[in-house]
């Protein structure tokens, strides 16, 4: 076995070959796997078969929340959106048994684009281009949200009524799987004002369809040339049928604006948007609105909710950096980025800002 394919975490390199060499015969061999960048959830890995590339993803080591990082989740909404007009990309087999390589996972066709996550990624991208890739990428949301799910499938794939209700208390389960209880933390005491004021708001039922559940820029693989479009769009770990704009909220709290001055200390999201081109938070929803019709009165609850639900994510990622159970590098602020999100929140819902 060659230093390429030898101790690679979260790979048992000898059982999944065996695995492969059943579930997709005539392939070669591996010849190389690579642990993607910028996995803080699922695990992603490139895999070489000879000349050809695919794409392994995994739940992450150690502290896992329940209901997170659901494989068959993934693979079934790739499945279904194979054809339509959401670019992702194919998948190719599913495995849940976790004696492969220690957890459940699947494989997909590598999409060749870029990730576009910080101002130095862009340093060839010009504003005509920022600018258009914002208009693909509120298209590609749009798409989602505008998707038949009958048509497509995925009638069953969700519960659409109460959506953000059971969101709510969700993610507050996470929370407290993930967060040490301290009665005296300035933390707990503004999460737990936050969860108060989100419950005050919720909205009625209305808007019901594919939800991708961590939407951004960072999680779509981009081409600039021969002109901006998007290539796939990935990471669907956390989708569902629900209220739509739900993604929109988070999509906005990742977005980073020129001139803001409350990111947290831990990259999270695309800051390449502040580059100039880019649309700002308010022209990328307004592009979203003209390309739905979807009334956006409420969007300062969902950009909240947002900053609330990555709070949550992002503990339970502190909790495995803990546990010393990540993999990969730029952990070491997640902690630090929780409170600045449940601020963030509520200033949002004080101020009506997005």
């Amino acid at each position: 076995m060659t230093d390429q394919v030898a101790g690679v975490p979260g790979i048992d390199v000898p059982r999944l070959s065996s695995w492969l060499a059943e579930t997709l015969p005539g392939e070669e061999p591996i010849t190389a796997i690579e642990l993607l960048a910028g996995g803080r959830s699922n695990l992603t890995y490139l895999l070489r078969l000879g000349d050809r590339r695919v794409v392994l993803r995994r739940p992450p080591l150690g502290h896992v929340l329940p209901t997170a990082h659901d494989m068959r989740r993934e693979h079934t909404v790739l499945s279904a959106l194979a054809g339509s007009d959401v670019p992702v990309p194919s998948p190719l087999a599913l495995c849940t048994d976790e004696d492969v390589i220690g957890a459940p996972f699947y494989l997909m066709d590598h999409v060749e684009g870029r990730v576009l996550r910080t101002p130095e990624d862009a340093v060839d991208v010009t504003a005509e281009e920022a600018r258009a890739l914002s208009e693909r990428l509120a298209e590609a949301l749009a798409a989602i949200h505008l998707l038949d799910v009958e048509q497509a499938g995925l009638a069953e794939f969700g519960r659409p009524q109460g959506y953000m209700a059971r969101q709510l208390k969700r993610w507050g389960r996470q929370w407290e799987a993930s967060h040490p209880a301290d009665p005296g933390s300035g933390t707990d005491e503004a999460y737990a004002r936050l969860v108060k004021r989100l419950g005050e708001r919720l909205p009625a039922d209305g808007l019901t369809g594919l939800v991708h559940g961590d939407f951004r820029l960072d999680n779509a693989l981009v081409r600039l040339r021969p002109k901006p479009e998007i290539a796939a769009v990935v990471d669907w770990e956390m989708s569902t049928l629900g209220d739509p704009l739900s993604d929109l909220g988070l999509t906005l709290v990742y977005w980073a604006d020129a001139g803001d001055t409350d990111r947290a200390p831990a990259a999270v999201g695309s800051t390449v948007t502040s580059v100039p081109g880019f649309l700002t938070r308010r022209e990328f929803a307004g592009r979203y609105a003209e390309l739905t019709g979807f009334d956006l009165a409420d969007l300062d609850f969902y950009v909240a909710f947002g900053c609330f639900k990555l709070a949550v994510i992002l503990e339970g990622i502190h909790a495995r950096f803990l546990q010393k159970a990540t993999v990969g590098e730029g952990f070491e602020q997640i902690g630090a980025s929780v409170p600045v999100f449940i601020e963030r929140a509520h200033r949002v819902l004080d101020e009506g800002a997005i």
